[in-house]
């Protein structure tokens, strides 16, 4: 897929934000500094710095960055600062092992110190090449004439509502199934169940065995089986998921990496397998009668998915929680993966809480993220103005950030889930996060931005999973 930088150009040249967080105010949303840096390249010499990520069967996406032309040092480093941003970007929205890099040498010179197995990336190195299974590389490209052709993909998702169908949901703190036929959940439960304590492996897969089991018995047959699951998958295989934290690396590359496969395999129907995020997003598209929706649950980490403007995935990671949506680099630091801005701390209750600490609230130590998150939660329903605010800028957070999504998302729909999005605190982010599109990036401004209710979450999750998988005729 080709991309440009597409940056809105509404506010006269100076002006930056016209919101600001109450409690973060060194928050520099990554559009904004994208459209200063653009507006400064604009007016100055300048030339165009071609980057292609390339993931699995050549697969890739190229954007042109317009950047200085000049030897100035600082310059040069800024040049770098929103490229490594823009990089880093496209590395978790589209997936990627190897760089492409034509234009500047400077450029290229840093990018490969910093994404390499001791370099400021080593996280982003490594984690991609054990997504890909392939070894992770930066390529200098002198001629632009060499420079890699677009090639994208286009992968059907669901919507196959004919026969008889499992779905089948693996959360972190139980497991949903459905028996669906023709697109009617005839049978549903929900299971506790702890994942990510387990380090053997027989339970996960007796466990989703067994799910998937219950549900045939409630219809004459299956016809076809669909999985949604945290994690990325790629060729319905498991290449990272929390929920198999605990388990031996060799007991999952072994029996976990296909077990989605081969529990299909002893039930004797097909299996397609999706991250949860994909999921939700198509189950949106069922229940809107539309296409490009982005979806974006805020939990315990910000988790997304995409169903593109053909009504198809982009085979896309959309890792959203390693995004960078903070320019500024005293922000907050990820404690995985070592990097600062990105949407984790944002888009979750770590969000939360750290609002919440800045507004000068003190949790009791003892409790955990998730029991932080319902004490501001208790704060907003008893009227608290404090939290109020933390939602405020949570709102903030979601309109600039939108703005920048979109300059790799076509996005007509933003639905929002997870628990940071209950009661009037989602109400809240909603109203903030439109208030700040409709002023800042009118260009934008047709994206509507809802959550479901409930009951389309369960059922219209269930359908959706359970219509992933096409029956051959």
């Amino acid at each position: 897929m080709h991309s440009r930088v597409r940056v809105a150009a509404n506010a006269a040249k100076g002006e930056t934000m016209k919101f600001v967080p109450n409690y973060d105010k060194g928050f520099k949303p990554m559009i904004v500094a994208l459209r200063e840096f653009n507006q400064a390249v604009m007016a100055s010499a300048h030339k165009t710095l071609s980057i292609c990520v390339e993931r699995n069967c050549g697969y890739n996406y190229i954007y042109n960055l317009e950047i200085f032309d000049t030897d100035d040092k600082a310059l040069a480093e800024e040049n770098y600062r929103v490229a490594e941003r823009i990089i880093k970007s496209i590395l978790w929205i589209a997936g990627g092992y190897k760089i492409y890099l034509c234009g500047d040498k400077y450029v290229y010179n840093a990018i490969n110190d910093d994404y390499s197995a001791t370099g400021a990336r080593a996280f982003d190195f490594n984690f991609m090449a054990n997504v890909y299974e392939t070894p992770f590389e930066v390529v200098w490209v002198e001629n632009k004439k060499d420079f890699p052709e677009a090639k994208s993909c286009s992968l059907a998702i669901g919507g196959h509502l004919d026969g008889c169908r499992i779905g089948f949901d693996a959360g972190g703190s139980d497991r949903k199934v459905s028996a669906v036929i023709d697109g009617e959940v005839v049978y549903s439960e929900e299971v506790v169940w702890f994942p990510k304590t387990n380090s053997d492996y027989h339970y996960h897969y007796e466990g989703i065995k067994q799910a998937m089991l219950t549900a045939a018995s409630k219809m004459p047959r299956v016809d076809a089986i669909g999985v949604s699951s945290a994690g990325i998958y790629i060729d319905n295989k498991i290449m990272v998921a929390s929920l198999f934290l605990k388990v031996p690396e060799e007991d999952f590359k072994k029996h976990v990496r296909t077990m989605y496969m081969d529990i299909a395999k002893e039930i004797g129907a097909p299996i397609e397998v999706a991250n949860d995020g994909d999921v939700t997003a198509l189950a949106g598209a069922i229940d809107l009668h539309d296409t490009g929706i982005l979806g974006i649950a805020m939990g315990t980490s910000e988790a997304g998915g995409y169903i593109n403007l053909g009504g198809t995935l982009n085979g896309w990671l959309s890792e959203l929680a390693f995004v960078p949506v903070d320019f500024n680099r005293d922000a907050m630091v990820d404690e995985w993966s070592g990097d600062y801005g990105c949407g984790v701390k944002y888009f979750s209750q770590d969000a939360v809480i750290k609002l919440a600490e800045y507004s000068g609230y003190t949790f009791d130590e003892n409790l955990s993220p998730a029991e932080k998150l319902k004490v501001v939660q208790k704060m907003m329903a008893d009227g608290d103005e404090r939290a109020q605010k933390i939602y405020e800028d949570i709102g903030i957070y979601l309109g600039y950030s939108l703005a920048f999504y979109s300059q790799f998302y076509d996005i007509k729909h933003l639905l929002l889930l997870g628990r940071v999005t209950s009661g009037k605190g989602g109400d809240i982010i909603m109203e903030k996060a439109r208030e700040v599109v409709k002023a800042e990036f009118p260009e934008y401004a047709s994206i509507s931005i809802e959550m479901p209710d409930e009951n389309s979450r369960r059922v219209g999750q269930s359908i959706a999973a359970a219509s992933l998988t096409d029956i051959a005729k």
